[in-house]
């Protein structure tokens, strides 16, 4: 049966129910290879709990885009067969409203589908077969992957004993480096390094290895409470060859609609732009981002939003003698002494995905999302009940 654009529109609308909604258009999506795979939630009804499934895997924000950003998409469909640089808005629009929030030229800013891509450009355009990548040996692995599959000699420096990057080990291993990639925080660890520590850490790179380029990935900046912790955009405003990477995946609540963006010097901005795809970000994604970028109400709520969350998260586990990290995103890497397989599929079997391996940490750790509140207090239930009934152990190991 065909479906009219008022009706579309009526069966995403906020607030109503039905097989399609605001969240599966817009708010879950995958920044990373997911290795493990889930039921479709249209099918969820046919559990034998009847419960919905709780997808608390992939670091995405489980209340969607916030109003004005629906708002925008649903009243711009007339524009979505246009191309990006024929529409209304238009995608140099959308560079501009990103160049505007940060105080930078547009000539500063290139942009993505979502980070991921500016990741994997980066690898092309700075590391090479003599020219190695540099990053934490548990880290977002886009980078890695993608040098890997091009040639690059790759360089994984082992975490500190907080699971933090390990700053003094990479500067030393930038020496001759094509690209080093800093993800702060940290994915899968949730850990953050200060901005005084970032900009020691970007200065001696740059004294050693001025050729070297940083890129600091700020995908979970929004969700961020340590107040040592600031954006490097400065930084990367001063110094050539230091870029720093966002997403509208994450607190935006747009992994769906793929829209990222990269901030640097001029000349360091057109060797990514050299590899950026043609129409990279389509016009809902520009549509819905540009909207986003002025509702900062809606990020602080996420925020505050998530914090809550996740304290509550944390507390549960630590009253059970689990230990997570210092979490700074809508994330937790938790000790649970037992292989992450094992927990992830005791819990499957429940209706809770949670997230995959991440080596060298998969014999005792496992990354949870953070979900809604009604998710969590769910998914904490079936954890208790998993980890009260197994009693598996395992010293860490690769």
């Amino acid at each position: 049966m065909s479906l009219s654009r008022r009706g579309f529109i009526r069966s995403v609308s906020p607030g109503r129910s039905g097989p399609v909604s605001v969240e599966l258009i817009a708010a879950r999506g995958r920044e990373a290879h997911v290795a493990e795979s889930w039921p479709a939630y249209s099918q969820a009804a046919a559990r034998p709990s009847g419960r919905a499934e709780i997808k608390i895997s992939s670091n995405e924000n489980p209340l969607g885009p916030g109003k004005t950003a629906v708002d925008a998409l649903l009243g711009n469909f007339g524009q979505f067969g246009r191309y990006p640089f024929n529409s209304k808005p238009l995608d140099v629009d959308f560079e501009e409203a990103i160049a505007k929030k940060f105080g930078v030229k547009r000539a500063n800013v290139v942009l993505g589908a979502g980070s991921g891509e500016i990741l994997r450009n980066a690898t092309r355009a700075f590391t090479s077969s003599t020219k190695a990548l540099v990053t934490g040996e548990c880290s977002f692995e886009n980078c890695p992957r993608t040098a890997q599959q091009i040639g690059s000699p790759v360089k994984f420096i082992p975490l500190d004993s907080k699971l933090r990057l390990d700053v003094d080990a990479m500067a030393a291993a930038a020496r001759g480096a094509g690209m080093v990639f800093f993800c702060n925080p940290n994915n899968p660890t949730a850990t953050v390094h200060g901005a005084s520590v970032v900009a020691d850490f970007v200065r001696k790179i740059r004294q050693t290895s001025p050729e070297t380029a940083i890129l600091i990935d700020e995908a979970y900046f929004d969700y961020v409470t340590d107040p040592s912790y600031k954006t490097a955009v400065p930084l990367a405003m001063e110094n050539p060859n230091v870029f720093v990477t966002r997403t509208f995946s994450k607190a935006y609540g747009m992994a769906g609609l793929r829209a990222g963006f990269a901030i640097g010097q001029a000349e360091t901005i057109k060797k990514l732009a050299l590899f950026k795809m043609p129409y990279n970000v389509s016009v809902p994604s520009q549509t819905a981002a540009i909207a986003s970028l002025g509702d900062q109400a809606h990020i602080d709520a996420e925020r505050k939003r998530n914090t809550d969350v996740r304290a509550f998260t944390v507390q549960t586990f630590e009253s059970w003698g689990f230990k997570p990290t210092d979490s700074q995103g809508n994330f937790i890497f938790v000790d649970l002494k037992r292989p992450a397989k094992a927990f992830r599929d005791a819990v499957a079997a429940h209706g809770v995905a949670v997230g995959r391996d991440f080596p060298p940490y998969e014999k005792t750790h496992s990354r949870i999302s953070i979900g809604t509140v009604e998710e969590m207090r769910q998914a904490v239930e079936v954890f208790k009940k998993v980890l009260t009934t197994t009693t598996t152990t395992s010293e860490r190991g690769r």
